[in-house]
């Protein structure tokens, strides 16, 4: 496992960014918050509970293999994939984005068209009960075969139902659940064992969607701790559940978060990335009022963080009038409209936009070459000539430049490689992040909810 790196080299500007003494002298004050959090000298249902979450899975886990909540989480995943081809997911807000956002990062890009031996017998996912979609749910249950009414004679018909739900009341999750319960019965025949069975719920321990799994005779129950919220549940069993039905490597997920954690608690402030994130941004709506925040995604793969952390943000600091408006995209997709407003924005006379950039220093395939052809027109600015992680990486710089010219701020935020290990550190880290600025701006409580 190789450490995040934080550059804001692109955000040191006498004329509109800021200087390395005021980041400096900040993050020392933000040390002194990042002390308390660690020595529980705050309300850990005000925000930190979240911080040892991992640690604490991992010291039961290893402590008792069998009976933690890891272990029973393993076995139950395990027996899935022996029984099921599809997992419908149910859930909203931070649940339904940070759950996404670990699949996509740490699964192949097209995992659902992937046959089922290239799956290793994992299970496709389908995501659902986050808006009122209409079409979206009757085409979701169409794809399931709800239409036909018969119940599923082999595990390529087969599918489970997993819930969640902290508080069990979410309306559009609850409205989704209606459909694909009534779905599920009519597939196992109106069976209520076999319901029971393909049926996993994750929620809190007094909410009603508890007491009604309860009343089917489910004990497939998964709890998501007190004092953790939407989206702050991303690497508690909100997270997990799913992300083990598919098999990713919820260890080492959890391993990456405790070494940003231990990271966070001992690095000294110049050297601490969530420290230097938080002030330095901070830093830039406060002294140069950059009242929005853009995190550019160089990877696909990275597209759910993105709507995960937009969620992560606004939801913790966008209270008490306080706070930035945070936008995420990816790059290139965007790189000649989103960019050109932001090198020309008509506001000149008070620019609003700092960036972030998220790089992905290697690739998880080989590196593709761009060859040209016997009929082709030479590529622009020689691509040809380079590999595609090549050109990435010449475009990332260029952009770069260009914000700098245009007067824009910016930082960099390296990431390693795009797997578990490293997924685990960014996520921790962005969550460390922003309890840090809230309570910084005076935000009492720096959480959603």
């Amino acid at each position: 496992m190789s450490p995040l790196r934080f550059d804001r080299t692109g955000a040191l500007n006498p004329n509109c960014g800021v200087d390395s003494e005021q980041i400096n002298a900040t993050t020392l004050q933000l040390a002194k918050i990042r002390d308390e959090m660690m020595s529980g000298a705050l309300d850990l249902n005000a925000g930190n509970a979240f911080v040892r979450g991992p640690d604490e899975l991992l010291a039961s886990y290893a402590a008792d293999r069998r009976g933690s909540v890891l272990g029973r989480l393993f076995k139950r995943a395990s027996y899935m994939h022996t029984i099921v081809d599809r997992v419908v997911m149910l859930g909203s807000g931070g649940c339904c984005t940070g759950a996404k956002a670990i699949l996509e990062s740490c699964c192949q890009p097209f995992w659902n068209e992937l046959s089922r031996a290239d799956r290793g017998s994992k299970p496709r996912i389908y995501f659902g009960g986050n808006s009122f979609d209409n079409d979206s749910m009757q085409g979701l249950l169409h794809l399931l075969d709800a239409h036909k009414g018969k119940p599923a004679s082999s595990e390529f018909e087969r599918w489970a139902l997993v819930v969640i739900d902290k508080n069990g009341d979410t309306p559009e999750t609850s409205s989704a659940l209606r459909q694909f319960l009534a779905a599920l019965q009519s597939s196992t025949g109106l069976d209520r064992e076999k319901l029971v069975e393909l049926l996993v719920t994750v929620t809190g321990q007094n909410s009603r969607l508890h007491e009604m799994v309860t009343q089917l005779g489910s004990t497939d129950i998964y709890s998501i701790p007190e004092g953790v919220d939407d989206p702050f549940s991303v690497l508690s069993v909100a997270g997990l559940v799913p992300a083990a039905m598919l098999g990713v490597n919820v260890i080492e997920l959890l391993q990456g978060a405790v070494a940003m954690t231990e990271h966070f608690a001992t690095a000294p402030p110049q050297e601490n990335v969530v420290l230097q994130y938080a002030a330095t941004n901070h830093l830039l709506e406060k002294q140069r009022g950059l009242a929005v925040r853009v995190l550019r995604l160089w990877s696909k793969a990275l597209e759910p963080f993105g709507f995960w952390y937009d969620q992560l943000v606004s939801e913790s600091l966008g209270k008490e009038l306080a706070g930035v408006a945070q936008i995420s995209m990816v790059k290139t997709s965007d790189l000649f409209s989103r960019h050109q407003q932001h090198r020309h924005a008509h506001r000149h006379a008070n620019r609003d936009t700092a960036v972030n950039n998220i790089i992905v220093e290697e690739v998880r395939f080989d590196a593709l070459p761009v060859q040209k052809g016997e009929n082709d027109v030479d590529f622009k600015f020689g691509v040809s000539q380079e590999t595609l992680p090549e050109a990435l990486k010449r475009v990332i710089a260029a952009a770069n430049e260009e914000l700098k010219l245009a007067g824009r701020p910016s930082t960099n935020l390296l990431v390693p490689r795009v797997d578990e290990l490293h997924m685990g550190q960014l996520f921790q880290m962005m969550m460390l992040a922003t309890v840090v600025e809230g309570r910084f701006m005076g935000v009492k409580r720096a959480v959603g909810g």
